[in-house]
């Protein structure tokens, strides 16, 4: 019978990964975009980073107010439409009731509100950290919004 046994060599280095530290030195937009994402102010000039910013803003804040003002006038037409049939007779709607579930509602908001997932937190400190790294393009972006809602 053949004993074979293997050892490692001394020249072998094994590297322990910690996964948590991966993570946080990885970040979900190098997954994304690759990982030559870092900041995009040690790769693009200060008035490229505006206009990226302000076109983007302009265009997300474009799509939100039309979609805001159909949101809007489906909801205002539903409740118009709701109290036109209960004036005429064909709903009859129990406001003590509707009230009590709304507050129902809202208490059981507030405590879910207040038990915030971690993963929300994780979220809000990498947007804020990418904010803080990219602050000409966050402006831009801010500046592009307003512009986009009013027009």
């Amino acid at each position: 019978m053949l004993d074979c046994e293997i050892h490692p060599s001394e020249d072998e280095v094994y590297e322990v990964v910690d996964l948590t530290e991966y993570a946080r030195r990885h970040q979900w937009w190098s997954r994304v975009f690759g990982n030559n994402s870092g900041p995009i102010a040690e790769k693009y000039s200060v008035a490229t980073q505006l206009m990226m910013g302000g076109v983007t803003g302009w265009c997300a804040g474009y799509v939100f107010q039309r979609v805001g003002k159909i949101a809007a006038t489906a909801i205002g037409g539903g409740f118009l439409l709701l109290q036109i049939a209960n004036h005429s007779g064909y709903v009859q709607v129990d406001w003590k009731k509707v009230e009590k579930d709304v507050n129902k509602a809202k208490k059981h908001l507030k405590k879910k509100a207040n038990k915030a997932a971690p993963e929300i937190n994780t979220f809000i400190e990498e947007a804020t950290d990418f904010i803080k790294r990219n602050i000409v393009l966050s402006s831009g972006f801010v500046g592009g919004f307003f512009l986009g809602l009013a027009s």
